[in-house]
C-alpha cells in the first residue's frame, strides 16, 4: 500500500534537525509523495532545496498564504509566475482566504486577501496547473472564484465546510483534502463527510507540523501519521485500508500530475 500526503509542510523549521528521519519515516510506512506547500515568498528558496535534496518523492506547490499578508508584496505575484514558469512545481499553493483571523468588518483587509487570491488563481489557470486552498470562514467566497474559472482544477485543503458545500466543490471538479482532524471522536461533522462523500473526491494530508491526529495529540505532526487518518477513513467508510490507500493515491497523483512530471 502507498499513501500520499497531499499537504505538508516539511520546509519549515520544525524539521531542521530531522528532516531525513522524518522523510524515511514516512517511507518505511508506504507514504510515496509528499506535496510541500509554500506560505510566503521568503520560504520559497528553502523549499525548493528541500524539494530537490528529496526527488522524486517531494514535489513544491508555491503560492501566497492568506495568513501572512504582511509579508507579501505586489512584486511577488510577478516573482511567483516566473517560478511557477521555470520550476517542476505540481500545483499553486497554499492560496485562500482567511476570514477567520480578521475582525468581521475589516473589510480592506478581506478585499486584500480577496484580490491576491484571484491573482492566483488567475496563474494557475494561465500556467494549467492544480491550486491548493485554505479557506476559513470563506467558503462561500472561495465557491464563488471558483466558478469564474470554469477550467480550474485543485483541492480544499483542511476542508471544514458543509456538506452541501462539498458537494458543490467536488461539482466543480475540486478535491476536498483530510487529515488530523477526522481522528477526533468529537469531530461528528467531519466524520460524516467521511461516510458520505465519494472517496474518488477525497485526498489524504497531515498538514505537519500542525493539526495531529489524536494518537499523537500535543506531539509535532508528520507525515508517517497520514496512515493514522488513512485507517480512521477506511474505519468510517466500512472499507478496507487497502482501498483507502488507492483511490486516494490515484486521486492526487489525477490532480497533481506525477505522471507528467516523472
Amino acid at each position: 500500500m502507498q499513501f500520499i500526503d497531499s499537504h505538508t509542510h516539511l520546509d519549515f523549521s520544525d524539521f531542521d534537525d530531522d528532516r531525513d528521519a522524518t522523510i524515511k519515516r514516512a517511507l518505511t510506512l508506504g507514504v510515496s509523495q509528499f506535496i510541500i506547500s509554500a506560505t510566503t515568498a521568503k520560504g520559497w528558496g528553502k523549499l525548493t532545496k528541500v524539494v530537490a535534496e528529496h526527488q522524486p518523492v517531494c514535489h513544491a506547490a508555491y503560492g501566497l498564504h492568506p495568513m501572512f499578508m504582511p509579508d507579501h508584496q505586489s512584486k511577488h505575484l510577478d516573482e511567483l509566475a516566473l517560478l511557477l514558469k521555470k520550476s517542476n512545481a505540481v500545483a499553486v499553493g497554499e492560496i485562500g482566504l482567511d476570514y477567520f483571523i480578521l475582525n468581521q468588518h475589516d473589510e480592506k483587509a478581506k478585499k486584500a486577501q480577496l484580490s491576491l487570491f484571484i491573482a492566483q488563481l488567475e496563474i494557475a489557470v494561465t500556467l494549467d496547473l492544480a491550486v491548493i486552498i485554505h479557506a476559513r470562514k470563506s467558503l462561500d467566497i472561495v465557491l464563488r472564484e471558483i466558478r469564474r474559472f470554469p477550467q480550474l482544477r485543485g483541492s480544499i485543503h483542511s476542508f471544514s465546510g458543509s456538506l452541501q458545500q462539498a458537494e458543490q466543490l467536488i461539482a466543480c471538479g475540486f478535491y476536498l483534502g483530510f487529515g488530523g482532524p477526522i481522528t477526533y471522536t468529537r469531530a461528528t461533522k467531519l466524520r460524516k463527510l467521511i461516510e458520505v462523500l465519494p472517496l474518488e473526491n477525497l485526498l489524504l494530508e497531515t498538514d505537519s507540523p500542525d493539526q495531529p491526529d489524536a494518537n499523537h495529540n500535543g506531539m509535532r505532526n508528520e507525515p508517517a501519521f497520514i496512515v493514522s487518518v488513512a485507517k480512521t477513513v477506511a474505519e468510517l467508510r466500512k472499507t478496507s485500508l487497502q482501498e483507502v490507500a488507492q483511490v486516494t493515491s490515484n486521486n492526487a497523483k489525477q490532480l497533481f500530475g506525477f505522471n507528467r512530471t516523472q
